[in-house]
């Protein structure tokens, strides 16, 4: 066996080097497809409005009387608009005041309900509908 002017090992740091690099671009790379496939799952919020409205669902003996709808919060909401997600919001406080967690035998619950609209169906909201 002929020795190489440079020593026998040097050949093998070169194979473990290379390696070694190998398995940081393969690690780099999976972290950059993560962050790639995390930042796509916030797309929502593009394309996406939340709106937040107040309701108030009064209780006498343990039984729903009445849904009530004090504000929808939206600046930029025409008359329309707001009543359709008024009407919407006293829907899901409905739903809601059968849940466990919101329920109480005598009086007054408030409710936040956040209601969240893709920005194309809440343009379509218009006067004709």
């Amino acid at each position: 066996m002929a020795l190489q002017p440079n020593g026998p090992f040097k050949l093998e740091r070169r194979i473990d080097m290379r390696y070694f690099l190998r398995k940081y671009q393969l690690l780099i790379l999976i972290v950059f497809l993560l962050n790639t496939m995390s930042l796509s799952a916030q797309s929502y919020r593009k394309d996406s409005l939340q709106i937040k409205s107040y309701t108030l669902v009064q209780y006498r003996q343990n039984e729903v009387k009445e849904v009530k709808l004090i504000k929808v919060l939206c600046d930029y909401c025409s008359d329309l608009q707001k009543e359709v997600i008024g009407i919407e919001a006293m829907r899901r406080a409905k739903s809601e005041s059968y849940d466990p967690k919101n329920r109480i035998k005598e009086g007054d619950k408030k409710l936040a309900i956040y209601i969240r609209i893709a920005k194309k169906d809440f343009v379509a909201i218009k006067e004709d509908e």
